[in-house]
């Protein structure tokens, strides 16, 4: 695959380069050049496509600093962090399960600091750099603090993920979606970790871009509608019964996964299904991906179900860069306690129900002088608890006991009567679910790079290295290149040129060199289509087409070039069914 080659051309070519080079980089933080940025943009336009246009997510932007309070509510605050440990004499930093299985091989991660502390003593672990010892390993919050405002007195951080966004504003979502469930909200954007030693190039970023969606369902209803189209879709599944068993990976299909309890709903073996057509229509190949599921130690505890996509790649083997989980509840709970914001939807039954239901109603002239203060704290306790509970106990001791903080308090039948009465009840309000696919775009532009890359011999017996980008989310779609660098031939390639552009197709035009050198330049930074003029172009009006992937070209006239890319670029039709 060529991990290195292909950095090189990604350097040279203006793909991917470290940040801050003038002033010696800072690691975990990756410039996009004129081709990546554009690159970048054509891969996460072609998820806008699966995931807004084609499932009908609406998108939302939110802002990339939170307070502090929201990311106490979701839990970021207190527990996003990594081991760390530190060499006490050159002061390197280590993620300390990190150190660790990169020294004896063994998978730690997730173990408390204790464990992970003896482990580094039991196999005489030192610092990579000088050999020095490891400090006892310590949790590191990952968030870049900040804080907002003048004052300083409020306390924000660095969004870690795009998610919570989502949940924050889910009481507006909701209802902008009439509160029918299904339903999904996407946010494409920057998330920050402050990483403690990010050496593995793209892979470990600072600053980083997600595309994720929330996906809202009913917790008692995670179908799909479109369930029946994939059933016979074949999955590489790497199971946790794989891992625990030693076992290899297995090819499954949508059905069999389903009913094998394999994957746990078919909301989610429906994301995986659009994972891999996404990766598909990227160029890497079948044989570079399979869905892990987490294993039991390393589930998040809110998940039931978790699987990530994981691409091989030569130098850091199989990489995660999506990951696709059943949330369950956890986060819009965590949020209504925090807030204490209503964040249900009504479930409306498809047909109405008839319920028997015990009310309360409360003796108030005498709730005030036993309560005092009390009494709305005592007046909700009641409501919530069975009234079946409180009749017993009235009809067994003659009172019924309860305490608020310190204070217990004892009623009788005086304090509360019930009734009882048929009621017909049309729904329930229920907390969703959330269905969460989780893609890290610069993970998933350092995959398709990789697997891009290609070497190969070229029309004129040459060996040539290249980026073997699909047409959809090649930066430059077409390159314009007169058969020599001489008018009229220059004037006409580049009004070729100008015409492609008004019609939103960015092309180059590159008139220095041989030919051959041209096409050579073309394909090395994955243009997929080369139009050249020549002497007859001036009399026939027509241009030769060439296939950077085949070497094949067809000749046709000028004023169809537009449609002809247009076509060729969206997959409408093939090179080989191109008529001349």
């Amino acid at each position: 695959m060529g991990n290195e080659e292909m950095m090189s051309i990604s350097k040279k070519r203006g793909f991917l380069y470290p940040s801050f080079e003038i002033y010696s980089g800072v690691a975990g933080f990756y410039d996009y050049g004129p081709l990546g940025g554009i690159l970048k943009n054509n891969i996460m336009n072609l998820w806008r496509k699966y995931y807004v246009a084609r499932e009908g997510f609406y998108e939302i932007e939110a802002p990339t600093i939170m307070p502090r309070e929201t990311l106490k509510a979701s839990g970021h605050v207190d527990n996003f962090t990594d081991p760390m440990t530190q060499c006490t004499e050159c002061h390197e930093v280590y993620r300390a399960d990190h150190i660790i299985e990169a020294a004896i091989n063994k998978e730690v991660e997730g173990l408390p600091d204790e464990e992970l502390t003896k482990i580094i003593e039991d196999n005489n672990i030192v610092c990579e750099n000088c050999e020095g010892k490891l400090s006892p390993v310590r949790s590191y919050n990952l968030m870049f603090k900040t804080e907002i405002g003048v004052s300083g007195k409020q306390i924000g951080y660095m969004r870690p993920e795009t998610a919570q966004g989502i949940f924050i504003a889910f009481k507006r979502i909701s209802r902008f979606y009439k509160d029918k469930l299904p339903f999904g909200i996407v946010q494409l954007g920057k998330s920050y970790r402050n990483e403690l030693s990010p050496r593995q190039g793209v892979i470990r970023l600072r600053e980083f871009t997600q595309a994720e969606a929330e996906i809202f369902v009913d917790p008692s209803d995670k179908s799909h509608r479109y369930y029946k189209n994939i059933e016979d879709y074949e999955l590489e599944l790497y199971s946790q019964e794989e891992q625990l068993n030693d076992k290899k990976p297995v090819r499954l299909t949508v059905k069999d996964a389903i009913e094998s309890n394999v994957v746990s709903s078919e909301m989610l073996v429906y994301q995986l299904v659009l994972a891999r057509e996404f990766l598909k229509d990227l160029g890497i190949p079948n044989e570079a991906i399979r869905f892990r599921q987490h294993l039991p130690d390393e589930m998040a505890h809110y998940a039931i179900d978790c699987w990530d996509a994981e691409v091989k790649t030569d130098q850091y083997g199989w990489v995660e860069i999506i990951g696709i989980a059943d949330r369950t509840d956890f986060d819009l709970k965590s949020h209504i306690k925090h807030s204490k914001e209503d964040l249900s939807v009504f479930k409306e039954y498809d047909t109405p129900k008839k319920v028997v239901k015990t009310t309360p109603s409360f003796n108030m002239k005498k709730f005030g002088p036993t309560f005092k203060g009390d009494s709305p704290k005592a007046k909700e306790i009641l409501e919530n608890t069975n009234p079946e509970v409180i009749i017993d106990s009235f009809k067994t001791n003659g009172t019924y006991k309860f305490n608020i903080g310190d204070n217990e308090y004892e009623i009788d039948d005086s304090f509360i009567t019930f009734e009882t009465k048929e009621e017909e009840i049309r729904g329930e309000r229920i907390v969703p679910h959330v269905i969460e696919p989780s893609y890290g775009i610069d993970r998933i532009i350092y995959s398709t790079l990789l697997h891009s890359y290609t070497e190969d011999v070229s029309d004129e017996g040459e060996k040539r290295a290249y980026l073997k980008i699909p047409a959809i989310i090649a930066p430059i779609k077409v390159a314009i290149l007169p058969l020599v660098n001489k008018e009229p031939l220059v004037d006409i390639a580049k009004d070729i040129e100008i015409t492609l552009r008004e019609n939103n197709m960015i092309s180059s035009f590159d008139g220095s060199g041989t030919i051959g050198r041209r096409y050579a330049r073309a394909d090395e930074i994955g243009v997929p289509f080369a139009v050249t003029v020549d002497y007859d172009t001036i009399d026939d009006k027509k241009v030769t087409i060439r296939n950077r992937d085949t070497f094949e070209q067809k000749r046709v006239a000028i004023r169809r070039l537009p449609i002809i890319i247009k076509e060729l670029v969206e997959g409408n039709i093939t090179f080989e069914e191109l008529e001349e």
